[in-house]
Formats: C-alpha cells, sequence, structure tokens
C-alpha cells in the first residue's frame, strides 16, 4: 500500500525568519505583565539567524522611547517609561467632548 501524502492548504504562506521573530518581541514587550512592570528581557534563540536578530535589535534600538541593555548572555533588556495619554500618538483623545443624553 502506498504512502499517502497530508495535504497542505492552498495560499498558505510562510512567514520568514524575521517576521517571526518581530512576532515573538512584539508579543513580549506587548504582555500584561512587561507592561506592567515596563521592562522585559528578550532572550536570543538558536533557532533564529544573526541577520534576523540584528535586524529587530536595530528596529528597537532606533525607537527613542525604548531603553535597551545588552546582556553578557546575549539576551536584550528593553524598558519604557509610562506615556500619558496626551503623549501618546496612537490614541485619539477629544477634550472637548461633552456627555449626550441618551436617545431613549
Amino acid at each position: 500500500m502506498a504512502k499517502q501524502k497530508k495535504a497542505t492548504p492552498q495560499g498558505r504562506q510562510e512567514i520568514t525568519g524575521l517576521e517571526r521573530l518581530s512576532l515573538r518581541v512584539s508579543s513580549m514587550i506587548n504582555h500584561p505583565i512587561a507592561q506592567s512592570q515596563r521592562w522585559v528581557t528578550i532572550h536570543r534563540l538558536n533557532t533564529g539567524g544573526d541577520m534576523e536578530w540584528e535586524g529587530v535589535m536595530g528596529l528597537l534600538a532606533e525607537t527613542p522611547e525604548l531603553d535597551l541593555t545588552f546582556n553578557d548572555d546575549e539576551s536584550v533588556t528593553v524598558r519604557w517609561e509610562a506615556q500619558s495619554v496626551q503623549d501618546r500618538d496612537d490614541l485619539v483623545v477629544e477634550e472637548d467632548w461633552e456627555e449626550e443624553e441618551a436617545p431613549f
């Protein structure tokens, strides 16, 4: 009896090593514990390449709100300060907002 190959979904794209590492770092930074303590240590994995690691660390280093500490074990500790709502550019704050009466 011949072995059957498993079908792969059509149109499925594999993500690159750079995208995989970017997602992992983003997930670590956005984790609720990291957000409350305002720091996270990112460990370099054996599965990633030098180019990917340097690319993501370069992007983090270019972000002025982040402070990076490169540790002896090749991990990186990322720290940031709490931002006020007015300093954030990802939120829209309406300063002249008035509460309207419910229509019902």
